[in-house]
Order: structure tokens, then sequence, then C-alpha cells
């Protein structure tokens, strides 16, 4: 029992309880001396006595959130983030405990996302470096000689943590959250254009048609995140795409707002997890979701379209995965497209 949860102010509480406390102290001596005519010596005791079990009945719950509190803070301290406080009343200490509560659930987020972190970044070197060290021991150990044949692959696992570091040094980007766009009418034929030319270069066996409409169509935006975001949808369509696949990427400008859509030919992505897909290391449940990539492309893909005020989403579609962009048009360039 509580009596004193419904206040909502500490000063309030503390007043009470010394208003009930003498009292009931003079209550007790009232009584004492009038009624059951008691000696001083005896009645003042009896007094004491009651207001301090008036003082213990209404003051109960009030410190127990503070001794949590300590007990909880001094557990934090040691890395324990697990531990709660409960608080049931409306005052200045209730409200401490709950901030304190919030608090905790925040740090033990972001103590399992570094964990998470660590344990995927450290997963993700393993493989590239393991295959740099058979190379570079099969090279000096003469068992391959050191031509192209042999240098390709290495070559490979050396981009693919080039990109890693490239995807991390963007994820500490993202954490600070100080990132400058240099915003400017960018034409979407040759954004797309340049991004398609520079998927074709990975190689991958899959096609890719592109249709914008209309030709001169243009967002404002900064043209190397923007350029960013496409190559890494159109990275994420390609890898997940069957061999002789094709990868369809169309823009259009409609009511002043444009929309650039990456649609592959894979398995496509379960409505329940569309949402998750688009996380830091997150991956889907099928097994090419799981085969290749850091799980950080979309991620820092959506980072960027909503720097520019715009929307990354999963879309429906009929076979496949089907990502959207909107974004905020800019207006058509004048005298058309060049």
């Amino acid at each position: 029992m509580r009596p004193l949860d419904r206040l909502t102010s500490i000063k309030v509480k503390l007043g009470v309880l010394v208003a009930a406390s003498c009292a009931a102290a003079s209550f007790a001596t009232w009584v004492g001396l009038a009624v059951l005519e008691w000696w001083p010596r005896y009645a003042l005791p009896v007094a004491v006595l009651l207001a301090l079990g008036v003082t213990q009945v209404l003051a109960h719950g009030m410190t127990s959130p503070l001794r949590e509190l300590t007990a909880a803070a001094r557990a934090m301290a040691r890395g324990d983030h697990a531990r709660r406080v409960t608080a049931t009343s409306r005052d200045e200490v209730g409200e401490a405990a709950r901030a304190f509560t919030h608090m905790a659930r925040q740090l033990e987020q972001v103590d399992a996302e570094r964990r998470e972190l660590v344990a995927n970044v450290s997963h993700e070197l393993r493989t590239p470096v393991a295959a740099l060290r058979a190379v570079l021991e099969n090279a000096v150990d003469g068992v391959a000689p050191a031509g192209p044949d042999a240098l390709r692959p290495a070559l490979a696992q050396v981009e693919r943590l080039g990109d890693l570091v490239d995807e991390l040094l963007d994820l500490s980007r993202v954490d600070a959250g100080a990132v400058p766009l240099h915003r400017e009418p960018v034409r979407l034929a040759d954004l797309v254009g340049a991004a398609v030319d520079g998927a074709r270069l990975a190689g991958r066996d899959v096609t890719y048609e592109v249709r914008v409409e209309p030709a001169d169509a243009q967002v404002l935006a900064d043209p190397a995140r923007l350029h960013q975001v496409v190559a890494n949808l159109l990275d994420n369509a390609a890898r997940h795409s069957p061999p002789g696949g094709v990868v369809t990427v169309t823009a259009a400008v409609r009511d002043g707002g444009a929309r650039l859509s990456v649609l592959d030919q894979g398995p496509g992505i379960p409505p329940s997890e569309r949402e998750r897909v688009l996380e830091r290391f997150a991956r889907g449940s099928s097994a090419s979701a799981r085969d290749g990539g850091t799980g950080l492309g979309l991620a820092i893909a959506r980072w960027a379209v909503e720097l520019h005020g715009g929307r990354l989403t999963v879309a429906d579609a009929p076979r496949g995965c089907r990502l959207d962009v909107d974004l905020p048009a800019a207006a058509p360039a004048r005298g058309g497209a060049a």
C-alpha cells in the first residue's frame, strides 16, 4: 500500500507527511494527557512512536525507487543494462525512475547493436581475408603461378573489402548525422545510365532495361548521394536475380514528385520482412538473400533517400522484388534535354 502515490509532487508529499505526523503526535499527546491522564513521560514516547508509525505508512514507496535507482546505476556501471526500476508514483522520483528505465532500454539496444555490428563485420571480413590468404599462400608456395588467372580472384576479394570499408564509412556518417547535401538539378536519364554502366562492370549475368519518362526528367538532389542509392539498388537486384535475369529500372516525374523503381526477377521479399530488410545488416530469409552482400546497402540507400526528404519502400510486384524511391522533383530544364 502506497497512499501517497497519487500525489504528483514530492514537495506536496513531504508536506502531507509532516502534517500527518504532527497531527498524529498531537492527537496521541492529547489523548494520553487529557483522556487517559498519563504522566507526560508516558504520553510523549507514545506520541513519538505513533508519529513514526504514521510516517512509515505514508512514506512507504517514496524512497524505494531511489534505492532501486542506486542499485541499477551500479549494475549499469558494470555493464549490466538489463536492470529496471519499478515506480508507481507520479511525482519527480517516479518520473526519474521511468526516465532511467527508458535510458536503460536504449543503452541495452545500443549495446546489442554494437555486438551485432562487431559480429557481422567480423563475419564479412573473414571470407575475403581467407580467400586472399589462400591465393597468396598458393603463390608463395609455388602451387599456382602469380599470373592474371590467380590474381583475378584476389582482386575481387580486395574490391569486396573496399566495398565493405566504404559502407562502414557511410554507416559512421549515418550515426554522426552530419552529412551535407549539395543539391542541384539532376537528369534522371544521365544518372540511371551512369549507374547501369557501373553495374555492368560487375560482370553479373543479368540484363538491364531502362525507361525514363519524360526523357528530360529531373530531380533536385545531390548527384553523388543519389548515384550511390541507384548503385546500391542495382547491386541488390543483380545479386538476387537468377542467371540470365532482367533488372528493370524505371524513372518518371509526375504530380510534382519523382519515382525511381528497380525491379528484379528474384524470389522477392515476403510482406512481413519488407520493413526489416531496409535495416542495417538485415537480410531476407531466402537462400539467395543470404548469399553475398553485407546487409548494409539498402540501409545506406534508405538513409540517403531520407536525407533528400524522400522515401524508400519495398513495393508489391507480380514477380521478384521492386524497390521504389520517391523524391521531390526539380523544375524541367529550359530548352529541353541536352
